[in-house]
């Protein structure tokens, strides 16, 4: 691995509204595939959604910007992100949890 690789642009986003039940996940998953990004998507107890995707800078914009609309059943209030260090290979793929 070459050493311009051991870190890459990632973000954890907190996505807040009608999130779950809502298909939610599976279209933040396609999405993401689409954008070459990696990560995960996942439930909280707390009826948000939790996605941490990892890749180019813009695509996680785009990204980021699409979970403010989200699928079509779904209603979003409210979007909190952070960036968030990882290395090239933490992720393989982007999974639903």
């Amino acid at each position: 691995m070459s050493s311009n690789k051991q870190a890459t642009n990632a973000q954890r986003h907190w996505i807040s509204g009608r999130v779950q039940g809502v298909y939610f996940r599976a279209s933040t998953r396609q999405q993401a595939v689409q954008l070459g990004l990696t990560g995960y998507a996942k439930n909280l107890a707390d009826g948000r959604v939790e996605v941490v995707a990892a890749g180019d800078a813009a695509a996680l914009q785009a990204l980021q910007q699409w979970l403010w609309r989200g699928p079509p059943a779904a209603h979003v209030t409210d979007v909190q992100s952070v960036d968030v260090d990882v290395g090239s290979d933490e992720y393989e793929d982007f999974r639903t949890l």
